[in-house]
């Protein structure tokens, strides 16, 4: 005898917007207080993400700057306060004298780990309720409002210098 998949109770759009706006608030909150027991800001940790998630393709600065969306001025005060909290180094980019990437510190890897893997695991228990076609749907719904985030947050960018 097979499973059957749980029936999940019908939803709206409207209610599905409503539940997304929880989640990032709720998110938003976490961040903030996962950031305040690292000893960083959410900026400055955000900034630390991305350079976890590139991993072995170092980030330059710059890079950097255009994820987190600041000028590079303001990237170097974040990777100070970075660096002097033990979280990155600088390396010169070995194919440009003027620019520098970013490297992750294993330490700093390490107590950063320790704090989202137990909330991560309790995300994987939940992904665990639903089948790969609803993971499917999920990462393609996910994927697309981000895309269309980052784009109207540009668009946005743009009526601001148009101004």
């Amino acid at each position: 005898m097979t499973a059957q998949p749980p029936t999940r109770p019908p939803a709206t759009a409207a209610e599905a917007l409503s539940a997304m706006d929880d989640l990032i608030a709720a998110s938003l909150v976490g961040q903030q207080e996962m950031a305040q027991r690292l000893g960083l800001n959410v900026t400055d940790l955000t900034c630390f993400a991305y350079v976890l998630q590139a991993g072995e393709n170092l980030l330059t600065a710059g890079d950097l700057a255009t994820r987190v969306h600041v000028t590079t001025g303001a990237v170097t005060g974040i990777l100070n306060r970075l660096e002097r909290a033990g979280y990155v180094t600088r390396r010169p980019d070995p194919h440009d004298r003027r620019r520098v990437r970013v490297s992750a510190q294993p330490d700093a890897v390490a107590r950063v780990y320790a704090l989202y893997e137990p909330y991560y695991a309790r995300l994987g228990t939940l992904f665990a309720d639903y089948s790969p076609e609803e993971i499917a749907v999920l990462t393609d719904w996910f994927t697309r409002a981000t895309t269309m985030a980052h784009a109207y947050r540009e668009e946005l960018r743009g009526r601001d210098e148009a101004d």
